[in-house]
């Protein structure tokens, strides 16, 4: 059951990321400065883009976590599934890529905002 409950995870992970690039999208699709109100008057907090950033990184750690007690479990004996174990694995590793690329995403941006003239 455990595998379940993490491949749920990881797909609420998947899904918070994929509504976070569409709303981006949405912002960006509308080209008029000002669109995006950063200080929380017309729409989304600047706490919930954090909020749910810190989500996402404690999510990815539970994962990580997750998978070295599994394989610490099977390490010492305790289990015989090596399935699960190396499933676990997995979906930490994905979660780490995942976050690995957000991160990407931001610092580009960053860069690309800086580098614009005033």
């Amino acid at each position: 059951m455990t595998s379940i409950s993490s491949t749920d995870s990881v797909m609420a992970i998947r899904n918070a990321i994929l509504q976070k690039n569409a709303a981006l999208r949405d912002v960006a699709s509308t080209g008029t400065p000002g669109a995006a109100d950063i200080g929380g008057a017309g729409g989304t907090k600047a706490g919930d883009f954090t909020s749910a950033l810190k989500s996402a990184l404690n999510q990815v750690n539970g994962l990580q976590a997750n998978a070295n007690d599994a394989a610490t479990a099977f390490e010492r004996g305790d289990t015989t599934d090596i399935a699960s174990v190396m499933l676990a694995k997995q979906q930490a590793s994905i979660g780490f890529e995942a976050t690995l690329q957000v991160r990407n995403k931001l610092l580009s941006a960053y860069k690309d905002i800086m580098s614009m003239p005033v």
